[in-house]
């Protein structure tokens, strides 16, 4: 399975600045399967609470025998390793500053298409995908024919269907 994964820092840790904690946690996706691409790294200002540093977003291709519920786990071990807190109390503000964030975007079947998983702890694909620049910019870069199976719709198309005021909804 391929999977798509967005990558988030606006906090330093032990490992350096947020360019070190993203390039940590590719690091550590190389555990759970291999790295096929990686975009570019993206500065972007904080969605939602506004009152934090900019974010540096990225997103890679992670190819996997991981199932899609098995691979989120695995996702939010890697947050933990490298010092996210996900608790409720740790959450405050909500969209808050974060040493690291990883998001599951889409992952590829074993035919080669796009998925839709619907569970309590995981939707695939991400339900803010298509209103996110800052997910859909980086992912562009590598994958832009990369389709959305619910909307039909590539990852390029995606973005350009973004107006400048929509390029920050909802973190």
């Amino acid at each position: 399975m391929i999977a798509a994964i967005a990558l988030g820092s606006n906090l330093p840790s032990a490992m350096g600045p947020p360019q070190a904690n993203l390039r940590e946690a590719l690091r550590l996706l190389g555990g759970i399967g291999q790295v096929r691409a990686v975009s570019s790294f993206h500065t972007t200002d904080p969605v939602g609470y506004a009152d934090q540093p900019r974010f540096l977003n990225a997103a890679a291709l992670l190819e996997t025998q991981l199932a899609p519920l098995e691979l989120l786990q695995a996702l939010l071990k890697i947050e933990a390793a490298m010092g996210r807190d996900r608790s409720a109390a740790s959450r405050l503000p909500p969209k808050g500053p974060r040493v690291i964030d990883l998001d599951l975007l889409l992952c590829n079947g074993e035919d080669g298409r796009p998925e839709i998983h619907c569970s309590p702890g995981l939707t695939l694909p991400h339900p803010a995908l298509h209103q996110r620049r800052f997910v859909l910019a980086p992912l562009c870069e590598i994958a832009p024919d990369l389709e959305h199976p619910i909307l039909c719709r590539s990852v390029s198309e995606l973005l350009g269907l973004l107006a400048p005021e929509e390029s920050h909804a909802g973190r």
